[in-house]
């Protein structure tokens, strides 16, 4: 029992010892930290802002801002450890260290924040475009640090890793797609009359594009029919819907107006041997 309270004692003399010494060096320690915390968060708060009243974009403002509380408070708490007396050196060379450990062990992650930011900076594409990218359409739905999302007809949604972006082909039709087809007519047929009906049904339907033109026009020459293409610009959401709806009025254009939609024939001559 005597034991136990000597133990006791003695703790609580070194207590009051490291107190007596410490008390001041604790007490500003903890007060640099304090104020660390609110400039840091004062200076997100007005960066945020700042970035917002210039129409700065809001992903890449937030990082910033979030860099910048990151250092400050850092900072902060570099000085309040030297102020309790503790080498920093060490402590900087392990923070290095485990900064360099997790670099390497995130360097796929790493890639798509700085793809990310080199995407907010150039700007090939914004929310509301229609892009096609690594064999993937879809319009951009949100476009984060890491990653951009995009988003089918059939509502699907689709994530590619922002380095998939950096050093590939771009295609970006903003709202529009392109729809490219074509329809054959018979060579006994007149192409002209087929191509100015065709390009009536199209410039008849609201939901194309009016600012780029449909075009149509003799596509090729085929073994059984003159094939008359079609370029036409329909809202991405309802792609396949505008298309089938188009190949439905030509082929009752076409038929209404007689002109014949060939299919392919073959004659088989036979001879007698005799």
């Amino acid at each position: 029992m005597n034991q136990e309270l000597h133990y006791v004692q003695e703790f609580y003399d070194q207590t009051i010892a490291f107190l007596t010494n410490y008390s001041f060096q604790i007490i500003g320690a903890v007060i640099i930290v304090v104020i660390g915390w609110f400039v840091s968060k004062y200076a997100y708060n007005t960066l945020v802002k700042f970035f917002e009243k210039h129409d700065f974009d809001v992903t890449l403002g937030k990082f910033a801002a979030n860099i910048v509380r990151i250092l400050i408070f850092g900072a902060m708490f570099i000085v309040a450890i030297g102020k309790l007396g503790i080498s920093i050196a060490p402590f900087i060379a392990a923070v290095g260290a485990v900064f360099l450990t997790a670099g390497l062990a995130l360097q796929g992650t790493v890639a798509n924040f700085a793809a990310g930011i080199s995407l907010v900076i150039t700007r090939p594409f914004k929310i509301g475009d229609t892009i096609l990218v690594n064999k993937v359409y879809g319009v951009v739905e949100e476009i984060k640090l890491g990653y951009t999302t995009l988003r089918t007809e059939d509502e699907e949604i689709i994530t590619v890793p922002n380095k998939n972006m950096i050093g590939e082909v771009i295609v970006n039709s903003f709202n529009y797609r392109i729809v490219e087809s074509s329809v054959g007519i018979s060579y006994h047929d007149d192409a002209e009359k087929a191509i100015a009906l065709i390009k009536n049904v199209i410039d008849g339907f609201g939901s194309l594009s009016s600012e780029n033109k449909s075009i149509v026009g003799i596509q090729n020459f085929g073994d059984h029919a003159v094939e008359i293409g079609m370029r036409y610009w329909v809202p991405t959401g309802n792609f396949f819907k505008n298309q089938y709806d188009v190949n439905m009025a030509v082929y009752k254009a076409l038929n209404n107006a007689n002109i014949t939609i060939p299919f392919p024939q073959r004659e088989i001559h036979i001879y007698d041997q005799k």
